[in-house]
């Protein structure tokens, strides 16, 4: 009888161990040296490398968690994100940008130079890591769905001087998936919208230019962040000819990210799924 127990408490403990592997990752420096505008003894931002065992896709998902561009929601707008799509067979990589914001520039401009970066990188280890390198997305939430807008609208104005030959390679990425983007309308440019975003124009941070790819978009229809965010960014890319898809959830709030939930809302990591290979990717 103790063998038993015993054999049936290594088979758990392996079990355990077998899963905890199968969601390892690697975690490498986005810039070669200290990043630009930054002191040599700054933390310097980092991504992680996150391998499917079964890939599914050539494709690549680049996560960027939010945190209002003062710190990083991590917990349920990183790992957990990393791990589902990853279980879904597809590559992806969460990329730790600069926070808090940096004083004298726009709030965004630092994490903005990561993301321009992290594309370039991705895009310079497409061979070792079996990618496409012009199947590379952007996933990301609140302020990281800004930053997500940003580098999928604006990728033709530089953000950084180049510093190394993986600058010469582009930062477009190829379709995007902005998650409850904040700082999208003109009366929450900096914080929730005060007015509900109804009667709010887009803010001008967006170029929305010739290499603005498909996009996906998620919100929850009770977000302080309002939906007409996304709206407005779906009306732009539907005059621009630009295949755009959008989920608003009804009576659903700001944050819900990957946690667990009942709701209908904890199925939209599928709808995306679904929405990259509807696309091709």
């Amino acid at each position: 009888m103790k063998k038993n127990l015993l054999t049936a408490a290594l088979a758990v403990l392996f079990a355990a161990a077998t899963a905890v592997s199968s969601f390892a990752f690697d975690e490498y420096n986005v810039w070669p040296g200290v990043a630009p505008g930054e002191k040599a003894e700054a933390k310097k931002p980092t991504y992680e490398y996150w391998k499917p065992e079964k890939k599914t896709t050539d494709a690549c998902l680049v996560v960027c968690p939010g945190g209002a561009y003062n710190g990083l929601a991590y917990g349920h707008e990183g790992d957990k994100i990393a791990k589902f799509f990853t279980s879904k067979g597809i590559t992806v990589v969460v990329l730790k940008y600069r926070v808090p914001r940096r004083e004298g520039i726009p709030k965004h401009m630092a994490a903005w130079q990561d993301a321009q970066r992290m594309i370039r990188v991705v895009r310079s280890r497409a061979a070792e890591w079996e990618i496409n390198p012009e199947k590379i997305g952007i996933l990301g939430f609140s302020a990281g769905g800004h930053l997500t807008l940003m580098t999928s609208t604006t990728s033709q104005t530089a953000s950084y001087e180049p510093v190394d030959d993986v600058d010469k390679l582009p930062c477009h990425v190829n379709f995007a998936v902005p998650v409850y983007p904040a700082y999208v309308l003109e009366d929450g440019a900096d914080g929730p919208n005060a007015g509900k975003g109804n009667d709010s124009t887009m803010v001008g941070d967006f170029a929305f230019d010739d290499k603005t790819p498909p996009m996906c978009l998620i919100h929850g229809d009770n977000d302080v962040y309002s939906p007409m965010g996304s709206v407005a960014v779906y009306s732009k890319l539907r005059k621009m000819n630009i295949p755009g898809e959008m989920h608003i959830y009804a009576n659903i709030a700001h944050g819900f990210g990957g946690n667990p939930t009942d709701n209908h809302v904890g199925d939209w990591m599928n709808r995306v799924v679904a929405w990259m290979k509807a696309l091709g990717f």
